[in-house]
């Protein structure tokens, strides 16, 4: 028999048609764990007027169809399938799965490179080390189609958003904003310093699935040079390039 996980989760309302359940109120390893064992568990009780279960960094949303159940009832459904969760969650092969991302760095692909390194008092060649040197945690997607939310960043290198977002970044631009990381997977707005860019897509709606990397696996920056970029590109363009992997070390 399991024992419950520690502390007890909120309930919070999202609007009329959803329910927020919070495991805890911080960037955390083990609460992002709980967060997506808990998802796991609510999608196999298929609970009736369940219509979709978004994981962030801390809190699952439970959007409902008032029309098949209600807000007190499904709460209650909600604790007592989060009163069978382990204090811990399973270890399994997903999280030890890493996806080495290739990044340019610098230049016109990492335009705020030379600004991290002068806000955090390192050399460029410093910052990047750094900053390829961990393998980093997918604790969520969001604010774009395959946009990885990646835990575990030195806090040497962490930095300010910009005052003023760009209005388009290239697809595949890789950032810093505070303490976190992550890549742009398309063309969009950011305000993200953008510290290089990665030739390889990480949003391909054509395929099944189309987002390449899944929150609870583990994405680590390997540095390239233009020429290693451009042949990338190529294999891409010709639908022959696959991002390497390896297992994971903690």
């Amino acid at each position: 028999m399991t024992s419950p996980i520690p502390g007890t989760p909120r309930f919070l309302s999202a609007g009329d048609q959803a329910l927020t359940v919070e495991f805890g109120n911080e960037i955390d390893f083990d609460v992002n764990r709980r967060v997506y064992a808990f998802a796991d568990i609510v999608a196999e009780a298929d609970l009736a007027g369940v219509v979709e279960l978004v994981p962030s960094y801390r809190s699952l949303l439970v959007q409902y169809d008032v029309g098949r159940t209600g807000r007190s009832a499904l709460e209650d459904a909600l604790r007592g399938l989060a009163d069978t969760l382990p204090a811990e969650a399973e270890d399994d092969d997903t999280g030890r799965e890493v996806f080495e991302l290739p990044v340019i760095y610098g230049g016109e692909d990492g335009p705020d490179l030379e600004d991290v390194a002068e806000h955090a008092g390192l050399s460029v060649d410093e910052v990047i080390a750094i900053h390829s040197g961990t393998a980093y945690q997918v604790y969520m997607l969001g604010f774009a189609p395959g946009f990885p939310y990646l835990g575990g960043m030195d806090p040497r290198i962490a930095c300010l958003r910009l005052s003023t977002p760009r209005v388009r970044l290239p697809a595949g631009s890789v950032g810093i904003a505070e303490s976190q990381t992550g890549v742009y997977p398309m063309a969009s707005p950011g305000g993200w310093r953008i510290v290089g860019r990665t030739p390889a897509p990480l949003f391909t709606p054509e395929t099944d699935p189309p987002v390449a990397i899944l929150p609870g696996k583990h994405i680590q920056f390997v540095p390239v040079d233009a020429a290693e970029a451009r042949e990338i590109e190529k294999a891409v363009a010709r639908g022959s390039y696959r991002l390497s992997r390896r297992e994971h070390q903690p």
